[in-house]
């Protein structure tokens, strides 16, 4: 569980790193890289302890799976709530076929 939460928190600063500055068109290039590298920071200050801690629990393509898992759906909320983006019926079916994935991945066989 202490995996899933730092992976979850290390997502949510990823996607204002990687997205945030979609709202801020006008501010220059230069200051947008710097502000999104200083946002990565943190994500990677509980990115690295989750996959340490996560790793011998789960194996790393289960990790990386997680990982993906999670970003899809901060990302999903963040589309909708901060960029007031719609969320349409093919990206739940996209989803829909990534939890299949997980299935696969996570599935003794």
């Amino acid at each position: 569980m202490k995996t899933i939460i730092l992976l979850l928190i290390s997502n949510i600063f990823m996607t204002f790193a990687w997205y945030g500055h979609l709202k801020f068109k006008t501010s220059p290039l230069p200051l947008v890289i710097l502000v999104s590298w200083s946002i990565a920071f943190f994500e990677y200050c509980f990115q690295v302890p989750a996959n340490r801690i996560g790793y011998g629990q789960f194996t790393a393509a289960q990790l990386k799976t997680i990982q993906e898992v999670i970003t899809l759906i901060v990302f999903a909320g963040f589309s909708v709530f901060y960029l007031k983006e719609a969320f349409r019926w093919n990206y739940l079916v996209g989803f829909i076929f990534i939890i299949l994935a997980v299935f696969f991945i996570f599935r003794k066989w």
